[in-house]
């Protein structure tokens, strides 16, 4: 597979492939573009994807704030317009990123807007709940990594590899995601993710349910909602179960639905046969 890395304005994009049909992808909330390298690798011919660190993340990781759903929608829609992505693209997100992707695709045409085990307006939270107590307990070990230092790469890894999404599940590509996330000096390595960054964007997704369901509903293009039965810590109920998606199944008459089995919230990206599944439905 050819990998190009590219600057948009100080923000890093990546191209997977070579094919002039295009794929805009959007990762997750502590996450990289590495996040869509499976998916990337597995396209037909014809088919490119085009993945970018959002602000606050990665090799973006310096571009500033505010940060918030709309303004990485800016930045996704920025870089769509630079690698020349029309109509005939496809947009989609994974977890936040699909929030953020949703946010995009009410603003411009895409051919198609798949969502990946995100996108759905979360619950409501219980009155007196913060927002950010909120993110905190949903993100668990992503979150704690962000406050922690490493001495070395491998022990980094070794804590990703204790991670119960991916345990029994680890693969080069998340290994090559989990290096790619690492910054500082030898014996006090950090990830790449402000956390400033996270807890906007988690508190963002947890206040604005109503602009996201706004979002979808002005959506024009065919929606594809793919949607993982395992949870963030591989917990046998997953981010959108059928009581939350089914409501907005009901009221999205343009919106497929589609449950991938054996997956979890971070395998349905790196697990080979899941990835198979989502590059199917991005270029079918």
């Amino acid at each position: 597979m050819t990998v190009e890395f590219d600057e948009v304005d100080g923000q890093r994009i990546a191209t997977f492939g070579t094919g002039p049909r295009k794929i805009v992808a959007v990762h997750g909330i502590t996450a990289s573009l590495m996040a869509w390298a499976t998916v990337g690798r597995r396209l037909p011919d014809g088919w490119s994807l085009v993945a970018m660190d959002l602000r606050g993340r990665g090799h973006s990781a310096s571009l500033p704030g505010p940060y918030g759903l709309p303004r990485h929608a800016e930045d996704v829609l920025r870089v769509a317009e630079h690698v020349g992505a029309g109509p005939d693209a496809v947009l989609t997100g994974h977890s936040m990123g699909a929030y953020v992707a949703a946010l995009a695709a009410e603003q411009r045409a895409f051919a198609k807007v798949v969502l990946v085990d995100g996108g759905l307006p979360l619950p409501p939270l219980p009155d007196g709940v913060d927002p950010d107590a909120a993110t905190q307990a949903t993100l668990g070990p992503a979150l704690e990594r962000l406050r922690r230092t490493f001495a070395s790469p491998e022990a980094y890894v070794d804590f990703f590899k204790a991670h119960p999404a991916f345990a029994g599940n680890w693969t080069s590509d998340v290994e090559a995601y989990v290096r790619y996330d690492l910054t500082g000096p030898d014996g006090a390595l950090t990830s790449r993710a402000a956390g400033e960054a996270v807890l906007a964007d988690g508190r963002w997704m947890r206040v604005e349910r109503d602009r996201i369901g706004a979002a979808l509903e002005r959506i024009t293009a065919p929606l594809v909602l793919l949607r993982a039965p395992r949870g963030l810590l591989d917990q046998p109920v997953g981010l959108l179960p059928d009581d939350l998606a089914g409501p907005w199944i009901e009221r999205l008459p343009g919106l497929r639905d589609e449950l991938v089995p054996g997956c979890n919230h971070y395998t349905i990206l790196f697990d080979e046969r899941c990835a198979d599944i989502v590059a199917a439905r991005l270029t079918s």
